[in-house]
Protein backbone atom coordinates (compact mmCIF):
# COMPACT_ATOMS: atom_id res chain seq x y z
CA UNK A 1 0.00 0.00 0.00
CA UNK A 2 1.68 3.25 -1.16
CA UNK A 3 2.04 5.92 1.59
CA UNK A 4 -0.29 8.66 0.84
CA UNK A 5 -3.20 6.18 1.00
CA UNK A 6 -1.64 5.08 4.60
CA UNK A 7 -1.96 8.87 5.37
CA UNK A 8 -4.65 9.28 4.55
CA UNK A 9 -6.19 6.57 6.70
CA UNK A 10 -3.98 7.89 9.41
CA UNK A 11 -5.44 11.13 9.08
CA UNK A 12 -9.35 9.97 9.18
CA UNK A 13 -11.09 11.65 12.13
CA UNK A 14 -13.18 9.45 15.00
CA UNK A 15 -16.51 7.69 13.65
CA UNK A 16 -19.30 10.42 15.49
CA UNK A 17 -20.37 10.20 19.01
CA UNK A 18 -24.05 9.37 17.61
CA UNK A 19 -22.37 6.22 16.25
CA UNK A 20 -20.87 5.22 19.09
CA UNK A 21 -23.82 5.66 21.08
CA UNK A 22 -25.58 3.47 19.06
CA UNK A 23 -23.18 0.60 18.52
CA UNK A 24 -22.94 0.42 22.49
CA UNK A 25 -27.00 0.33 22.85
CA UNK A 26 -26.90 -2.19 20.58
CA UNK A 27 -24.44 -4.02 22.29
CA UNK A 28 -26.01 -4.09 25.43
CA UNK A 29 -28.59 -6.88 26.00
CA UNK A 30 -31.20 -4.68 27.76
CA UNK A 31 -30.94 -1.88 25.02
CA UNK A 32 -34.23 -0.45 23.40
CA UNK A 33 -35.58 0.72 20.28
CA UNK A 34 -36.28 3.93 22.04
CA UNK A 35 -32.97 4.37 23.45
CA UNK A 36 -31.83 4.09 19.80
CA UNK A 37 -34.38 6.82 18.82
CA UNK A 38 -33.48 8.98 20.75
CA UNK A 39 -29.85 9.30 19.53
CA UNK A 40 -30.35 9.22 16.13
CA UNK A 41 -33.43 12.03 16.63
CA UNK A 42 -30.36 14.10 17.74
CA UNK A 43 -28.24 13.71 14.73
CA UNK A 44 -30.49 15.39 11.73
CA UNK A 45 -27.70 13.76 8.80
CA UNK A 46 -28.28 10.27 10.14
CA UNK A 47 -32.34 10.84 10.29
CA UNK A 48 -32.77 11.90 7.29
CA UNK A 49 -30.40 9.69 5.62
CA UNK A 50 -32.40 6.59 7.07
CA UNK A 51 -35.77 7.65 6.26
CA UNK A 52 -34.43 8.29 3.19
CA UNK A 53 -33.12 4.64 3.26
CA UNK A 54 -36.37 3.31 4.53
CA UNK A 55 -38.46 4.52 2.28
CA UNK A 56 -36.02 3.05 -0.96
CA UNK A 57 -37.43 0.10 -3.21
CA UNK A 58 -35.13 -2.18 -1.71
CA UNK A 59 -36.90 -2.63 1.38
CA UNK A 60 -39.84 -2.96 0.07
CA UNK A 61 -42.09 -1.30 3.28
CA UNK A 62 -46.00 -0.72 2.31
CA UNK A 63 -46.15 2.44 3.59
CA UNK A 64 -44.37 5.44 3.23
CA UNK A 65 -42.10 6.18 6.64
CA UNK A 66 -42.21 9.23 7.74
CA UNK A 67 -40.64 9.27 11.49
CA UNK A 68 -37.67 7.85 12.65
CA UNK A 69 -39.68 5.90 15.34
CA UNK A 70 -41.07 3.82 12.31
CA UNK A 71 -38.21 3.42 10.75
CA UNK A 72 -35.48 2.03 13.50
CA UNK A 73 -39.17 -0.25 14.50
CA UNK A 74 -38.98 -1.32 10.96
CA UNK A 75 -35.30 -2.19 10.43
CA UNK A 76 -34.41 -3.24 14.04
CA UNK A 77 -31.69 -2.51 16.53
CA UNK A 78 -29.04 -4.31 14.39
CA UNK A 79 -29.63 -2.81 10.97
CA UNK A 80 -30.25 0.15 12.19
CA UNK A 81 -26.41 -0.19 13.91
CA UNK A 82 -25.17 -1.68 10.29
CA UNK A 83 -27.26 1.35 8.33
CA UNK A 84 -25.72 4.21 11.35
CA UNK A 85 -22.02 2.23 10.54
CA UNK A 86 -22.30 2.94 7.26
CA UNK A 87 -23.71 6.78 6.67
CA UNK A 88 -21.31 7.90 9.24
CA UNK A 89 -18.43 6.08 7.56
CA UNK A 90 -19.38 7.36 3.81
CA UNK A 91 -20.15 11.03 5.19
CA UNK A 92 -16.47 11.32 6.84
CA UNK A 93 -15.00 9.97 3.88
CA UNK A 94 -17.10 11.18 1.22
CA UNK A 95 -15.20 12.34 -2.00
CA UNK A 96 -15.77 12.70 -5.89
CA UNK A 97 -16.45 8.69 -6.88
CA UNK A 98 -15.54 9.61 -10.72
CA UNK A 99 -12.36 7.65 -11.04
CA UNK A 100 -14.93 4.61 -10.74
CA UNK A 101 -17.63 6.34 -13.18
CA UNK A 102 -20.09 6.53 -10.25
CA UNK A 103 -22.16 9.01 -8.80
CA UNK A 104 -21.86 9.19 -5.23
CA UNK A 105 -26.07 7.96 -5.02
CA UNK A 106 -24.96 5.33 -7.66
CA UNK A 107 -22.26 3.92 -5.29
CA UNK A 108 -24.39 4.09 -2.47
CA UNK A 109 -27.20 2.00 -3.98
CA UNK A 110 -24.89 -0.48 -5.08
CA UNK A 111 -23.39 -0.90 -1.32
CA UNK A 112 -27.38 -1.31 -0.42
CA UNK A 113 -27.69 -3.95 -2.82
CA UNK A 114 -24.80 -5.51 -1.48
CA UNK A 115 -26.09 -5.41 2.01
CA UNK A 116 -29.78 -6.56 0.77
CA UNK A 117 -28.54 -9.45 -0.88
CA UNK A 118 -26.02 -10.57 1.78
CA UNK A 119 -29.00 -10.41 4.40
CA UNK A 120 -31.64 -11.97 1.71
CA UNK A 121 -29.03 -14.83 0.92
CA UNK A 122 -26.92 -15.74 3.75
CA UNK A 123 -30.74 -16.01 6.32
CA UNK A 124 -31.08 -19.43 4.12
CA UNK A 125 -27.46 -20.45 4.13
CA UNK A 126 -26.48 -19.83 8.36
CA UNK A 127 -28.77 -16.99 9.75
CA UNK A 128 -26.62 -16.30 13.18
CA UNK A 129 -24.19 -14.81 10.59
CA UNK A 130 -25.96 -12.79 8.69
CA UNK A 131 -26.14 -9.81 11.04
CA UNK A 132 -22.15 -9.65 10.20
CA UNK A 133 -22.47 -10.33 6.65
CA UNK A 134 -24.99 -7.48 6.19
CA UNK A 135 -22.96 -5.02 7.90
CA UNK A 136 -19.55 -5.93 6.10
CA UNK A 137 -21.42 -6.03 2.96
CA UNK A 138 -22.62 -2.83 3.42
CA UNK A 139 -19.00 -1.33 4.13
CA UNK A 140 -16.52 -3.57 2.18
CA UNK A 141 -16.09 -0.92 -0.58
CA UNK A 142 -15.24 1.96 1.72
CA UNK A 143 -11.88 1.84 0.25
CA UNK A 144 -12.90 3.45 -2.66
CA UNK A 145 -13.38 6.04 -1.50
CA UNK A 146 -9.64 7.00 -0.50
CA UNK A 147 -8.72 5.37 -3.97
CA UNK A 148 -11.16 7.84 -6.08
CA UNK A 149 -9.33 10.84 -3.73
CA UNK A 150 -5.88 9.60 -4.46
CA UNK A 151 -6.26 8.73 -7.79
CA UNK A 152 -8.24 12.10 -8.35
CA UNK A 153 -5.14 14.32 -6.45
CA UNK A 154 -2.80 12.40 -8.90
CA UNK A 155 -4.89 13.51 -11.96
CA UNK A 156 -5.22 10.43 -13.10
CA UNK A 157 -9.18 9.76 -13.32
CA UNK A 158 -9.48 9.14 -16.74
CA UNK A 159 -6.68 6.32 -17.06
CA UNK A 160 -8.25 4.45 -14.07
CA UNK A 161 -11.51 4.95 -14.98
CA UNK A 162 -10.78 3.49 -18.26
CA UNK A 163 -9.50 0.79 -16.67
CA UNK A 164 -11.89 -0.05 -13.89
CA UNK A 165 -15.08 0.25 -17.12
CA UNK A 166 -13.31 -2.94 -18.82
CA UNK A 167 -12.14 -4.60 -15.87
CA UNK A 168 -13.50 -8.01 -15.00
CA UNK A 169 -11.23 -8.11 -11.71
CA UNK A 170 -11.08 -4.51 -10.02
CA UNK A 171 -8.67 -5.31 -7.42
CA UNK A 172 -5.67 -5.88 -9.96
CA UNK A 173 -6.41 -2.09 -11.74
CA UNK A 174 -6.19 -0.77 -7.88
CA UNK A 175 -2.88 -2.77 -7.15
CA UNK A 176 -1.88 -1.91 -9.91
CA UNK A 177 -2.49 2.33 -9.01
CA UNK A 178 -2.31 2.38 -5.44
CA UNK A 179 -0.17 -1.36 -4.48
CA UNK A 180 -3.32 -2.40 -2.63
CA UNK A 181 -7.09 -3.80 -3.63
CA UNK A 182 -9.86 -2.11 -1.94
CA UNK A 183 -10.56 -4.77 0.18
CA UNK A 184 -6.83 -4.15 1.88
CA UNK A 185 -7.77 -0.15 2.00
CA UNK A 186 -10.91 -0.80 3.97
CA UNK A 187 -9.73 -3.33 6.18
CA UNK A 188 -6.71 -0.47 6.99
CA UNK A 189 -9.99 2.39 7.69
CA UNK A 190 -11.48 -0.28 10.16
CA UNK A 191 -8.57 -1.41 12.17
CA UNK A 192 -7.80 2.56 12.14
CA UNK A 193 -11.09 2.60 13.52
CA UNK A 194 -10.83 -0.20 15.76
CA UNK A 195 -13.33 -3.09 14.56
CA UNK A 196 -13.79 -5.96 15.88
CA UNK A 197 -11.14 -8.42 14.14
CA UNK A 198 -14.14 -10.81 12.42
CA UNK A 199 -15.47 -7.33 10.43
CA UNK A 200 -11.40 -6.62 9.32
CA UNK A 201 -10.31 -9.88 8.38
CA UNK A 202 -13.42 -11.08 6.05
CA UNK A 203 -12.93 -8.05 3.90
CA UNK A 204 -9.34 -7.78 4.34
CA UNK A 205 -9.04 -11.47 2.49
CA UNK A 206 -12.35 -11.01 0.64
CA UNK A 207 -10.22 -11.21 -2.84
CA UNK A 208 -8.01 -14.45 -1.75
CA UNK A 209 -10.79 -16.17 0.57
CA UNK A 210 -8.65 -19.14 0.40
CA UNK A 211 -6.03 -17.67 2.74
CA UNK A 212 -8.76 -16.62 5.59
CA UNK A 213 -7.96 -17.37 8.74
CA UNK A 214 -10.47 -20.23 9.56
CA UNK A 215 -12.96 -17.78 11.71
CA UNK A 216 -13.95 -15.62 8.90
CA UNK A 217 -13.41 -17.96 5.65
CA UNK A 218 -17.32 -18.37 5.22
CA UNK A 219 -17.60 -14.65 5.51
CA UNK A 220 -14.69 -13.54 3.58
CA UNK A 221 -16.49 -16.21 0.61
CA UNK A 222 -19.72 -14.77 0.78
CA UNK A 223 -18.27 -11.23 0.66
CA UNK A 224 -16.59 -12.08 -2.58
CA UNK A 225 -19.48 -13.50 -4.11
CA UNK A 226 -21.30 -10.39 -3.40
CA UNK A 227 -19.21 -8.43 -4.78
CA UNK A 228 -18.64 -10.29 -7.79
CA UNK A 229 -22.14 -10.05 -8.83
CA UNK A 230 -22.54 -7.11 -7.86
CA UNK A 231 -19.45 -4.87 -8.56
CA UNK A 232 -19.47 -1.21 -8.69
CA UNK A 233 -18.66 -1.49 -12.70
CA UNK A 234 -20.98 -4.07 -13.66
CA UNK A 235 -23.97 -4.25 -10.67
CA UNK A 236 -26.02 -7.14 -11.18
CA UNK A 237 -25.01 -7.99 -15.30
CA UNK A 238 -25.74 -11.29 -16.65
CA UNK A 239 -21.47 -11.67 -16.79
CA UNK A 240 -20.93 -10.74 -13.24
CA UNK A 241 -23.56 -13.08 -11.85
CA UNK A 242 -22.31 -15.67 -14.51
CA UNK A 243 -18.65 -15.02 -12.46
CA UNK A 244 -20.26 -15.12 -9.28
CA UNK A 245 -22.34 -18.43 -9.84
CA UNK A 246 -18.82 -19.80 -10.68
CA UNK A 247 -17.78 -19.04 -7.30
CA UNK A 248 -20.54 -20.57 -5.79
CA UNK A 249 -20.48 -24.15 -8.12
CA UNK A 250 -16.50 -24.10 -7.06
CA UNK A 251 -17.39 -24.37 -3.31
CA UNK A 252 -20.36 -26.96 -3.95
CA UNK A 253 -22.99 -24.33 -2.65
CA UNK A 254 -26.30 -23.98 -3.82
CA UNK A 255 -26.64 -21.44 -7.03
CA UNK A 256 -30.03 -21.64 -7.17
CA UNK A 257 -31.10 -19.70 -3.35
CA UNK A 258 -28.38 -17.14 -4.54
CA UNK A 259 -30.02 -17.15 -8.09
CA UNK A 260 -33.41 -16.47 -6.30
CA UNK A 261 -32.48 -13.44 -4.90
CA UNK A 262 -30.89 -12.00 -7.62
CA UNK A 263 -34.14 -12.36 -9.66
CA UNK A 264 -35.33 -10.27 -6.68
CA UNK A 265 -33.13 -7.11 -7.23
CA UNK A 266 -33.52 -7.74 -10.80
CA UNK A 267 -37.26 -7.22 -10.54
CA UNK A 268 -36.82 -4.41 -8.06
CA UNK A 269 -33.75 -2.35 -8.88
CA UNK A 270 -35.13 -0.83 -12.41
Amino acid sequence: MINTIVQKIKALPPLPSSFQKINKIANDPNGTIAELVKVVEQDPMLTANLLKIANSPLYGFQREIKNIFQAVSLFGMSLTRTLAANISVKNILKTDMEPYGLTPEEFAEISNIQSLLAKRWYSKIDDSKTDILCLTALLQESGKLIIAKEISERGETASFKEEIQNAQDLSEVEKHYINASSAEVTAAIFEHWNFNDIVINSIKYSDYYEAAPKDVKDLSFALKVIKTAVPVNAPLQEKSVKRAIELLEKENMDKNLFLKEIDFFLETVK
